[in-house]
């Protein structure tokens, strides 16, 4: 498959009132997902159940493979400059396909420079010299018509990229009306039609153009006949139908790269380990500490060799990397960088750790309000729907380093208190006493404690309904019961949940060869590989990314 950067088109610079740089705008969404189809057939995988198998012999077991399912290794080497920019290259190509596979979401626009911005000051003097050099040839006397030839040429090849393969009719008329030698010609006798080719040019642009864009073309038509004016105009409308062409090559492209994705994404960073012979350590750190989380927590076991010694069974591949992938719901991003393989989904995985600290406050506040009121608020849906969106509103922007916790979590009491109050009141309850007011807002307030209680209980149970869903084929439908503690914020962190698996299934699909060679190697490094056992395996890799 080539490249996906080559499918997006590199227009020419245009000298237009809005020439800018082509940015990437990306909306993070709940459900970003794709329908990526599973690749098959590969021995030395583990996008299939069978690649989790935690026997000993997964490990170390010999076999075929094609050129991309499994990374390769190969001696260390001096890294060169053209290393370098072939490897950004690779990861250019890499992040822009992956965000067209998993955001449905994702488009190009223009950026909006602001007004005091040093690039917006230094493009705005170029292009006011360029177009009052175009106004002062053509106020000559006779006129020149050098740098209106430069701009019909290169409107003429805009245009020409616009077509389709098989519009040889309009591109043949293209070619005619805009010749460069006969405009040229006519310019040496003074006979160029500059208003009547600029009419010319907006009536191919209405031919052209998206639905969405006839208006502005509309406008084009009622230009005054300024020429100088009139041909901003047309540079600016040929920018807009410039990024809906690459948009709409963008959703053409998308169907084609699920189709391939995961051959693609890891043929693509296996160029880059190739290259670069750093381009896995923080893998391997993240893997290497997630073994030593996984081994320290398993029970020490007699050797099978008849010995008589003991020492720690051999943890499941898929135990460990789904450790590690729980990590990543409470990973500091200031004090570690994500694992090289995570990079494309960090966005994603920041935006995704946000929402989950908001919701884990917002279940410890209503956890501590229905444990200490009980019965009398118990069995309102509608009130528990109030006191959430209340608090969740209260506590927005929790994970910005300046917000102040203690502060929003006092003003959450108070409005929790006059809510219960007056839910209390109108079914003829009395009103919460003052002395279990200043217990609520106590307790509540305590939850910025690092080892307070609740908030430790919801953080495992939470993370234990993560690895659970993580664990279980079909997640997205076979959804495993909801811990105690956590059922008023089921919607949300259900959603939540399955977004994350997704994420993580298809990194798998993309990764793991890789993730293996590495626990091979932290494994089996300094030893001889034991002999092989039989293991569950991992059920929880059945479809590719698809959170819908």
């Amino acid at each position: 498959m080539h490249d996906c950067c080559a499918c997006l088109q590199r227009y020419p610079t245009m000298p237009g009132n809005d020439e800018q740089p082509t940015s990437m705008s990306t909306t993070v969404s709940e459900d970003a997902s794709s329908d990526a189809e599973s690749s098959s057939d590969r021995c030395n995988s583990i996008t299939s159940a069978s690649d989790f198998d935690c026997s000993r012999q997964s490990f170390t077991s010999d076999c075929s493979s094609s050129k991309h399912s499994s990374p390769s290794s190969s001696p260390p080497k001096t890294i060169t400059l053209d290393d370098v920019m072939s490897s950004a290259r690779d990861l250019s190509n890499l992040t822009l396909a992956h965000e067209i596979i998993v955001n449905r979401d994702f488009h190009v626009e223009q950026p909006h420079l602001s007004q005091n911005s040093l690039e917006k000051q230094v493009k705005d003097i170029v292009h006011k010299a360029f177009w009052d050099s175009l106004e002062s040839e053509l106020n000559d006397d006779p006129p020149e018509y050098e740098h209106a030839i430069k701009l019909l040429e290169e409107i003429r090849e805009i245009l020409l990229s616009f077509l389709s393969p098989g519009a040889n009719r309009l591109r043949t008329q293209i070619l005619e009306v805009l010749d460069m030698d006969l405009i040229r010609q006519q310019a040496d006798k003074e006979a160029v039609d500059i208003q009547g080719l600029a009419s010319y040019i907006v009536t191919i642009m209405s031919k052209l153009c998206a639905p969405v864009r006839d208006d502005e073309v509309k406008k084009l038509r009622e230009s005054p006949d300024y020429v100088v004016s009139m041909f901003k105009e047309i540079f600016r409308v040929l920018d807009l139908m410039k990024m809906d062409m690459v948009n709409f090559t963008i959703q053409s492209l998308r169907p084609d790269l699920q189709r391939q994705s995961v051959e693609y994404e890891r043929a693509k960073f296996q160029s880059v380990v190739e290259k670069t012979p750093s381009a896995l350590d923080h893998t391997t750190e993240w893997i290497k500490s997630s073994l030593e989380e996984v081994l320290f927590s398993m029970p020490t076991v007699e050797q099978p060799n008849g010995h008589g010694k003991a020492g720690k069974a051999l943890p499941s591949p898929f135990l460990v990397f789904n450790s590690g992938f729980i990590r990543l719901l409470t990973w500091d991003y200031h004090k570690s960088p994500l694992p090289e393989t995570l990079m494309t989904d960090e966005v994603r995985l920041r935006e995704l750790q946000r929402r989950l600290q908001l919701l884990k406050a917002v279940a410890s506040v209503l956890l501590i309000v229905y444990s200490a009121i009980g019965g009398p608020i118990s069995g309102l849906p509608a009130l528990a729907e109030r006191l959430k969106r209340m608090t969740s509103v209260l506590l927005e922007g929790i994970h910005s380093p300046d917000f102040n916790l203690s502060e929003a979590l006092g003003n959450v009491s108070g409005q929790i208190c006059c809510e219960l109050n007056k839910s209390l009141t109108e079914r003829n309850y009395p009103a919460l006493p003052p002395e279990l007011q200043v217990t609520l807002k106590g307790q509540i307030t305590s939850i910025t404690q690092e080892n307070n209680p609740i908030r430790s209980l919801l953080e495992g149970r939470v993370q234990q309904y993560f690895r659970v869903l993580l664990a279980t084929p079909n997640s997205h439908v076979n959804l495993p019961p909801m811990p105690g503690g956590l059922a008023l914020i089921q919607p949300e962190l259900t959603s939540l949940a399955v977004t994350f698996v997704s994420l993580v299934n298809f990194n798998k699909q993309v990764y793991s060869p890789f993730y293996m060679m590495i626990l091979k190697t932290l494994l089996f490094s300094n030893e001889a590989p034991p002999p092989a056992a039989t293991a569950p395996q991992d059920p929880s890799i059945q479809n590719p990314v698809n959170s819908k």
